[in-house]
């Protein structure tokens, strides 16, 4: 899976967690900003806290570690498929 396909699946699962119920498509930059926290990050934890922050920033609204870490965890389970691809 090259870096684009990946992208576009991290994008995809991020968009379809809807956290906050407000529907696909509403959280575009949320998207954008975890993807690219996700280039960087290899750790469960440190990007579920990343995911966390940037939701809390964007909507004024707590969200639990767990929820994100859970997210994370699908997320770079997509990021290491393509990296064994490579």
């Amino acid at each position: 899976m090259e870096n684009i396909k990946m992208n576009r699946s991290a994008v995809q699962i991020v968009q379809s967690w809807d956290p906050f119920k407000l529907g696909q498509g509403e959280y575009d930059t949320e998207a954008a900003d975890v993807v690219a926290a996700l280039q960087a990050i290899d750790d469960p934890s440190e990007l579920g806290k990343v995911i966390q922050r940037v939701y809390e920033c964007s909507f004024e609204q707590w969200l639990p570690l767990e929820d994100c870490v859970a997210i994370a965890y699908q997320l770079l389970a997509v990021k290491f498929e393509a990296k064994c691809q490579l």
